[in-house]
């Protein structure tokens, strides 16, 4: 947490004491959080197999699924370039005549992108068909930022896809 960081480097005893009680405060807020987030889980079982769900692919955690899950409800009802356009994935061309431009993402729901961030960050590193692909993928040129945010949306196309087909298996 930054503000923990902050308070390590501060020299004025009055300041110290005040950002470890933010520090205080904050923790205490994010158990809030947390505590609340089970309690939601064990009323609604059909949010916590959702979350379930998309918790069995490798790289997704709670925090991860339940944010999808709250910012994107329609998932598991969409195609694959609904689910990467509604999640702000999608590439988009910028062309006019004969001029061809970078295809940029944007859009959706900032939000998801924030929430797939981390897990695609993870997902590249520690899950074998993700990681594969974003190796290939900058072992073709991509800078690591493309590869990592064409990991992002294979991994919500995926939630997508598991959420409609509950039967199947991730790849992990």
């Amino acid at each position: 947490m930054a503000q923990r960081l902050q308070a390590e480097h501060l020299t004025l005893p009055v300041l110290q004491r005040q950002a470890k009680s933010l520090v205080r405060q904050l923790e205490q807020a994010v158990q809030q959080i947390e505590d609340q987030l089970a309690i939601l889980r064990t009323e609604v079982p059909a949010l916590d197999q959702r979350a379930q769900t998309l918790q069995s692919i490798k790289g997704v955690g709670a925090i991860t699924a339940l944010s999808v899950l709250a910012e994107l409800p329609e998932l598991g009802t969409l195609n694959r370039g609904q689910a990467a356009a509604l999640a702000g994935l999608a590439p988009h061309p910028r062309e006019s005549g004969q001029w061809r431009g970078r295809r940029t993402i944007g859009g959706g729901r900032p939000p998801i992108r924030r929430a797939l961030y981390m897990a695609a960050l993870v997902a590249a590193r520690s899950n074998q068909p993700f990681k594969e692909f974003y190796q290939r993928l900058r072992l073709a040129g991509k800078p690591a930022k493309v590869a990592l945010t064409a990991v992002m949306r294979k991994l919500v196309v995926l939630m997508n896809h598991l959420l409609k087909n509950p039967s199947l298996e991730p790849i992990n």
